[in-house]
């Protein structure tokens, strides 16, 4: 068992027992973020050692890129379906992230905006919804894969 399983495992028994799970899904994001677009995990692993949980601008450097990650996941709750993706307060990035999970924390979908165009096409919106960040290029599932 891996240790992203692991921790989601603890998260869903601590969702059970207390009815929210812990507040995983931001770092579970970046990590999956990183690894779809290409990091090996001693990579990823190297450079989070030594990064603050509020440093600025990114959440971690691929082949040179800045990758800025948001992720949502619902509850699962009646009423609950993720309805806004948090914005980015800087533009220090090179690449924004979206990954919105299911309620296991399993992957439904991963969107990619280059910084150019984020700005260009969502940077003046005040709020985004889960359909602003659809505009922009699928990361997963890719398209032969539904």
């Amino acid at each position: 068992m891996t240790l992203r399983e692991k921790l989601i495992g603890i998260a869903l028994k601590w969702h059970q027992a207390y009815g929210n799970a812990p507040g995983i899904t931001g770092t579970l994001g970046e990590y999956d973020a990183a690894m779809m677009v290409g990091c090996t995990e001693e990579e990823y692993r190297s450079q989070m050692r030594d990064r603050s949980v509020v440093a600025r601008g990114y959440d971690f450097k691929h082949c040179g890129k800045r990758y800025q990650v948001r992720a949502n996941r619902p509850s699962g709750r009646r009423g609950s379906p993720v309805t806004w993706v948090r914005k980015p307060r800087n533009y220090e990035w090179d690449f924004f992230l979206w990954v919105h999970y299911n309620t296991d924390f399993k992957p439904r979908e991963v969107w990619l905006w280059p910084v150019a165009d984020f700005r260009a096409r969502l940077g003046e919106k005040r709020r985004l919804s889960p359909a602003d960040i659809r505009r922009g290029k699928r990361l997963y599932p890719k398209h032969d894969e539904g």
